[in-house]
Order: structure tokens, then sequence, then C-alpha cells
């Protein structure tokens, strides 16, 4: 699972049309008018980057605006992928768990200053052997990637344990937080930043903690549940030896079966295992669309700001499940991509100009991410231009 080098990268982002109109906030209409299709935009793109498909779509305010896809479920196969086709999106997953876990707060049940030590007890700590540095992670470390877990979990055959998948999902968790505790931290906690799944794990362990309910049956229940999406699910999406679904692709370009092969083990599902279709994925775009500006109902305005908002001085700019960035067509934009290798997605949101474009492909590696950043520029553009036709 990891973030692709979009921040670097941005060169076709930063030249796309400058988008930003502002959105109505009168009384809405009884029924929203349908996305319009933007599917002939993303064809080109599928044909010039040799990927099986790529489905886009574009966020407005609280609506989805604009929606599109191209090519085929899995690649030698007739059937096309379709509009209400699920999508795995990997690593921006983090960002649900990040939004989960301030849920959390709010109740009470958790504290973005809660400690390892004060979550797990001094007692647990010890009975693990863990190393006397872990006690003062913080919840907050674990989610902008500053509490010093490691990138890799291969140490002492770890990663290996987790793919053998004994257990439930909370048990599997449980199995890796303890194989990581002797292990110290790579670098001294809140003291620089490093990427980990592990890290996310452990927080979605301490959700699991507080509610003594399943990471997968919490993220469901408080956020799915109240934002109306219904798609949303864990690992490959789809049915083995049906065509139901996209199929990811490995690095040869074959496709995947759903089924444990095919996605990343559970014990890691709070970094990104997260599936549903990209209507759904644009209804958890809209809340962080809407919250900054005090127009959610789930959390206050101020929770998205600390969510959207990366440590001081902190080098890159990642906050809870985003990285913050600068962009001439978005202000202040936030973005994340995802890919267990098989797959990969993108999202660039924009708060301040109210709008966000989203991109997936059933593929991962280098022609994927292509495909998607070239995807992104030309809906952010398709955005502008409409933008402009309607003032």
């Amino acid at each position: 699972m990891r973030w692709s080098a979009l921040l670097l990268r941005s060169g076709l982002l930063s030249i796309a049309l400058l988008a930003g109109t502002e959105v109505a906030r009168g009384a809405p209409p009884a029924v929203a008018p349908a996305p319009r299709d933007v599917s002939a935009l993303l064809a080109p793109l599928v044909a010039k980057h040799d990927v099986p498909a790529l489905a886009g779509g574009i966020v407005v305010g609280s609506e989805l605006v604009a929606v599109g896809c191209d090519g085929v479920r899995r690649r030698g196969s007739p059937e096309r992928v379709t509009p209400t086709d699920r999508w795995h999106l990997g690593s921006c997953t983090k960002a649900m768990t990040a939004t989960l876990c301030a849920l959390l707060v709010e109740d009470g049940k958790l504290a973005w200053e809660q400690t390892l030590g004060t979550s797990l007890g001094a007692e647990a700590l010890a009975g693990w052997k863990a190393d006397p540095l872990w006690a003062g992670v913080t919840l907050e470390q674990l989610l902008t990637h500053r509490s010093g877990a490691p990138s890799d979990l291969s140490a002492g055959g770890l990663w290996g344990r987790l793919w053998e998948r004994r257990g439930t999902p909370r048990e599997q968790r449980q199995q890796l937080l303890e194989g990581l505790l002797p292990q110290p931290p790579v670098s001294a906690p809140g003291s620089s930043y490093l990427y980990s799944n592990a890290g996310y794990a452990v927080a979605g362990l301490l959700a699991e903690r507080a509610t003594d309910s399943s990471y997968e049956a919490l993220l469901a229940k408080r956020l799915f549940a109240p934002l109306g999406i219904t798609s949303g699910g864990f690992g490959a999406p789809g049915t083995a030896g049906a065509a139901d679904q996209p199929r990811g692709h490995d690095g040869k370009g074959q496709p995947v079966e759903p089924g444990p092969q095919a996605d990343n083990p559970p014990a890691i599902a709070p970094a990104g295992t997260v599936h549903m279709t990209l209507a759904d994925w644009g209804r958890f775009v809209a809340l962080h669309l809407e919250g900054p500006a005090g127009r959610s109902k789930l959390l206050p305005k101020s929770v998205f700001q600390r969510l959207h908002t990366a440590p001081p001085k902190a080098e890159p700019l990642y906050a809870a499940g985003w990285i913050v960035a600068q962009r001439p067509w978005g202000g202040t934009v936030l973005t994340h991509s995802g890919s267990n290798t098989m797959w990969y997605c993108v999202a660039w949101l924009a708060p301040e100009r109210g709008f966000a474009v989203l991109l997936c492909c059933n593929e991962g590696g280098g022609k994927a991410e292509q495909a998607c950043d070239e995807a992104a520029s030309v809906l952010i553009g398709a955005h502008g231009r409409a933008g402009q036709a309607g003032r």
C-alpha cells in the first residue's frame, strides 16, 4: 500500500484549467440531476496507457456531478466496466480510518493525545516485551505517520505470519501489534515522518479496543451508514469465477481473481483494503469538502481543520489521511493515492473551491499512475470549463 509521487509529479495538474465556481447554496431540487457522462474523456487514456479500465468522477459540494468509465473488467474478456462497479481504494482507506477515529474522539472513546501506554496498559506492554518508546506514541502520531512505526513488517517474519490470516481480522491486528512492539520505533515518536501501514493498523486496533467492536463493523456503522454508503466492503470486490466486478491486475497485466491472494492481509485493513463504487467514494469525499465549511452533520468544523492540518514544521505535509499541497487550480488541496499493486486510485480535493476529482484503475504500477494523473488533469479541466460556461 503506498501513495505515489503525485506531489512531485505536479506538472499535469498544475497546468490544468483554473477551476473554482461557487456552489449554489439555495434549496436543492426535489430530484438531483443525473451526473453527466465523462466516459468519452477517459476512453483515449485507456488506449494510450494500455490499462484495462479507468473510472472517474467529479464531486461538487455534496453531489457527484460527473462520472464516467471505459475499458474492461478483466484484460482479455469482453465484459465492460460500468458506472456502478466497485473499485479497490487501497491507501485512500486511511482518510476513512482517520475520520472514524475523529468520530470516536468526539464520542469521548478516544483522544488525539491518547498514548499506547494509556490505551494498552503497562502490564500488557510488559507482557509483550514492548520497547519502552512505544508507550508514548499518540493516536495523532499514528494517523500522521510520525509514530516511528516501520514501513516494513518483515522483521522476525511478521509479514509472512500475517499473510497466513490466522483468526479473525481483529485477532490478526492483535498479532500485528504483538509482533511490532518488541522492535524499537524506527525513529523517536513525533520526531520524523515515515509512511506506515502498520501505524494505521494500530490506530484501527485502538478504535477496536475502545469500542469492543471490529474495525470493519465500526467503519460500516459509524461512517458508511450515516453517509449512505451501501457498496463499501473489504478486499478485492466481486466473486471468483464470475465477471461481476472489475478484477485487479498483477505486474504482468494478468487479472487476479478475488480471494486471499487478491489483497493485503486483513491485519492492515485500516491502512487500505476498502472497496466501493465511485458514487459512494464521492459521498465520503463530499464529507471532507463540506466539513471545513461547517456543513457536516457528522463532525464539527474544528475537527476537519485538525484532520486537514499537518503537524507544525512537518515535511512532507501529511495530515490525518491526507497529503496537503498548493495548486493554482484549487488553492490548498488534499490528495491521496492508493494501490495494493493490483489496483490504483487517486483523489484530489479542493475544499476552498468546493470540488474534487476521483480516479480509479484496475491495475497497479506506472502505467496506471500515469493514466490516473492525466485523467485527473482532464477532469479538473472539464470542471473548469463547465464552471465558466455556467457563469
